[in-house]
């Protein structure tokens, strides 16, 4: 009997780090293995849809819809910055990194004097289950399935719909799309607003369990670069086994050494994976696949 609470263990430490590191990188994924573009400024649209998603729950919406409108708004913003600033960096990827590098810091320094050092959170749904002598977070099992609803939407949008067969040919042959008459202004634009809603869902569906501070986009942007790089530029090829594998180290040394070895093992495992598989995780299955 005393086996099913240890396995329940390991399953839900595994689970809270892939559903982590899953929905932290799904938006950076978007825009940097499809677009090129190393966005910085991630943590902070992932510090956007947190706050939106707060303050509209805390005004009396039911948490799905907040985290709705935490998601639109990132997208929202990411649009007008794709289209005031990022449109212009394409192609310049050291550029690109200086601006939302740049962005990153105007956000948060003006969330911070608007809005202060903190903000008061919703506090975490669903309540708790019993498993043998321990207690653990129902919302905590939710949001390993959202990361596996997250992962299986992706693939739907971009290999069963219109937009996704439209995005993926612009961006790997924009001059032949654009020779077809497609809008690949209008595609960059909406593809990038995306990938900031992707970061707006991620801080919306984390704010139940976390503290609202202007800087807490950098507890996800470190995980978020080492899975993405992890997986390689092909993000529906590399992202689920990349955070699985991650998830694995991280929950395995958590568990036994604490946290800072977890995080210690996550950057060991990108150094080595550089260093054998440039391409990531991604390239060594498509060569393997052939």
């Amino acid at each position: 009997m005393e086996f099913f609470p240890a396995s329940f263990s390991i399953f839900y430490q595994f689970g809270n780090a892939f559903a982590f590191l899953v929905i932290s990188c799904a938006g950076l994924a978007v825009i940097f293995g499809m677009m090129g573009i190393i966005n910085l400024a991630h943590g902070e649209f992932i510090m956007c849809g947190a706050y939106v998603t707060a303050s509209t729950a805390r005004a009396g919406l039911p948490l799905p819809l907040a985290i709705l409108c935490g998601t639109l708004t990132a997208a929202l913003v990411g649009m007008v910055l794709e289209r005031t600033i990022i449109r212009h960096l394409y192609h310049r990827p050291l550029d690109s990194i200086i601006a939302t590098w740049g962005i990153s810091l105007i956000a948060t320094q003006a969330v911070l004097i608007l809005l202060g050092p903190t903000m008061s959170g919703t506090g975490t749904p669903l309540g708790s289950m019993e498993v043998g002598e321990r207690s653990y977070s129902i919302y905590r099992l939710a949001l390993f399935a959202s990361a596996v609803g997250l992962l299986g939407g992706l693939y739907l949008l971009f290999y069963r719909t219109r937009f996704g067969v439209i995005a993926r040919a612009t961006i790997q042959r924009p001059e032949m799309a654009r020779a077809l008459g497609v809008d690949t202004r209008r595609v960059y634009g909406l593809t990038f607003g995306l990938g900031a809603g992707l970061a707006g869902l991620a801080g919306g569906l984390y704010a139940p369990t976390m503290t609202m501070v202007p800087t807490m986009g950098a507890t996800f942007i470190v995980e978020s670069f080492v899975t993405v790089v992890v997986g390689g530029a092909d993000i529906f090829v590399g992202a689920a086994p990349a955070a699985a594998i991650l998830a694995v180290i991280k929950a395995a040394l958590t568990a036994w050494y604490g946290q800072l070895f977890g995080q210690i093992g996550l950057l060991v495992a990108v150094i080595v994976v550089i260093r054998v598989m440039p391409g990531g995780l991604s390239a060594f299955i498509k060569r393997w696949q052939r």
